[in-house]
């Protein structure tokens, strides 16, 4: 059974996302702040934007395609070298093929790269071309390369992590809904940062189940600069749209709170955006998290306990 919701309480109907509840599965926003949808019905070539992808994609997948790429290149360039005359390639000494191919192989990279040692060279017009060809290449590809590790490294970053947890904890004198999140960089610190939080929620209406967003109230939804932890708190009152909710209405309205972080980077003079969801399993009841910040021994400054981001106790 769906739980009653209060009827006097607005929806939010500018998420996105829709309310055709019966059309979506899993999650709206994934962990990391991805979209949870794989968009189908276009070729590949129209769906993708490779140079958003090379831009965002993890270094080490980055760092990988370069070394595909580079090994891709000189290797159809090294089989186009064995497929010449020996008259256009000169400086090679090995008889044996593997060692035949690793000479002009590493030919080809000296040439990719401009490089060129001297010891084997292109002595006729076909060699000369096609080496002249490579090096040109080469050229643009370093060129594009730069780009992108500029645009990878100079793109500004948010640099958030939230808790795993969701917790309903007890707050002044009901409940509330919290959650947490801090910059873990340091001497990186956002300036007029604001939260939103979203929750959805399948209700029923009219006698079908419909998913609805609910914009949920903040103790505080903006602080001038994030140095410590910030401790993100949803009274739990009368106008809350989980009022009265337990563990298993959360389950079975499939309830998912979407969380979007906003603020101003001083470094980069730049909006930074990062999101973040917890679906009702994400959800821990009854439960207060740990402080994360003390005093040093000499009362000199504060300390702020990265590690200690997702702890929390169990207050039953």
């Amino acid at each position: 059974m769906r739980k009653k919701i209060n009827p006097f309480l607005k929806s939010n109907n500018d998420t996105g996302f829709g309310n055709n509840a019966s059309a979506q599965a899993g999650r709206f926003i994934n962990k990391d702040g991805s979209f949870n949808v794989v968009k189908e019905g276009i070729s590949a070539f129209d769906g993708v934007s490779i140079y958003h992808k090379l831009l965002t994609m993890p270094a080490w997948e980055f760092i990988l395609i370069i070394l595909t790429c580079f090994l891709a290149i000189n290797t159809v360039f090294t089989c186009i070298y064995l497929l010449m005359p020996d008259s256009e390639i000169t400086g090679v000494i090995s008889n044996n093929f593997f060692e035949h191919f690793a000479e002009l192989f590493f030919f080809s990279a000296q040439t990719f790269t401009t490089v060129g040692y001297g010891r084997i060279n292109p002595v006729g017009v076909l060699g000369g071309f096609t080496a002249s060809l490579e090096a040109l290449m080469g050229l643009l590809n370093f060129s594009i390369v730069t780009g992108l590790l500029y645009g990878r490294f100079s793109r500004p970053k948010s640099y958030l992590r939230f808790s795993k947890q969701a917790l309903i904890s007890p707050y002044q004198d009901m409940k509330a809904l919290m959650f947490r999140f801090v910059s873990y960089k340091h001497d990186h610190n956002l300036s007029n940062v604001e939260v939103v939080v979203t929750l959805g929620l399948t209700i029923q209406e009219n006698g079908n189940d419909v998913f609805k967003f609910y914009s949920l109230p903040l103790e505080r939804n903006r602080v001038d600069n994030l140095v410590m932890n910030w401790t993100v708190v949803h009274p739990i009152n009368e106008q809350s749209p989980v009022y009265g909710y337990t563990a298993e209405d959360m389950k079975n309205a499939d309830a998912e709170i979407y969380v979007m972080v906003r603020g101003f980077d001083e470094i980069f003079s730049n909006t930074v955006l990062q999101r973040t969801s917890y679906t009702y399993s994400e959800i821990i009841y009854n439960a207060r998290f740990e402080k994360m910040y003390e005093e040093s021994e000499d009362q000199s400054t504060t300390i702020l306990h990265l590690s200690k981001l997702n702890s929390y106790k169990n207050l039953s």
